[in-house]
């Protein structure tokens, strides 16, 4: 964190602490939420055409993330930490702008088979 000494960091994130960055292949699982409340296309049977979403994803999540340093390369991330918290709200909010009012339930961050992040966005998080 920019906001940390070097010693603060180093106790914070330990050997995640790097001041040359350090690496994660993350992986993301999206939950679009397919409550009965939502109106199913009757010519496609579907909530969400799955073309689309792929697109969204495509737009939100691999072309500002794929293959980047998030410090050095994701404009969000000059002045937000890149923790897998903050990069779960960053495709949220990706998401959320592409995707129709109300279907997105949750986005869950694998940063590890250990370390996973929920977020659904700003309300209470629980699973």
């Amino acid at each position: 964190s920019k906001s940390l000494s070097d010693e603060e960091n180093l106790k914070l994130f330990g050997k995640c602490n790097n001041p040359n960055g350090h690496g994660h292949n993350y992986k993301a699982r999206l939950l679009i939420s397919l409550l009965f409340s939502l109106q199913i296309d009757p010519v496609s049977g579907m909530v969400i055409n799955l073309t689309d979403l792929k697109e969204y994803m495509q737009e939100a999540i691999m072309e500002p993330l794929d293959h980047k340093n998030l410090d050095k390369d994701v404009p969000y991330f000059a002045e937000v930490v890149s923790t897998t918290e903050n990069v779960a709200v960053f495709i949220w909010e990706n998401l959320k702008q592409l995707l129709p009012m109300g279907t997105l339930y949750k986005v869950k961050v694998y940063e590890t088979d250990q370390n996973i992040v929920v977020y659904k966005g700003e309300e209470t998080i629980s699973e």
